[in-house]
């Protein structure tokens, strides 16, 4: 019986790591998409949309949650004379999570990735 609930705690701490990881990877990518919409209405392009991009995932690694990255890109595009609603951003940045999801998925189709142990086989 203490087998059975060793493999059942091994199974929900693998399945909280995995989570843990797509929430992260899924939000940076997220943040790199919103960064670089930011940047090409600032009319920034190339290395330099790249480099405001890794900015703004850089703000939501330092300081975790939205609130942080959007008064970063409300701050920088209003610096820049761009008047953009909050609202606008937080549609912007539900439609890129979406985005960032879908690509995650078609990039990442197993399951489990190599440093997960299989439990229960």
């Amino acid at each position: 019986m203490k087998d059975i609930f060793s493999q059942r705690e091994k199974c929900e701490e693998a399945k909280f790591k995995l989570d843990a990881e797509a929430r992260f990877k899924a939000q940076a990518r997220r943040d790199k998409l919103v960064g670089l919409w930011a940047a090409k209405k600032m009319g920034l392009s190339g290395d330099a949309a790249d480099t405001y991009a890794r900015a703004v995932i850089d703000t939501d690694v330092e300081y975790p949650g939205d609130a942080h990255v959007l008064r970063k890109v409300l701050a920088d595009l209003s610096a820049r004379g761009l008047a953009v609603d909050e609202a606008d951003l937080r549609a912007e940045m539900a439609r890129d999570l979406a985005i960032a999801e879908e690509q995650l998925t078609g990039e990442y189709p197993e399951a489990l990735a190599a440093d997960h142990e299989r439990v229960g086989d």
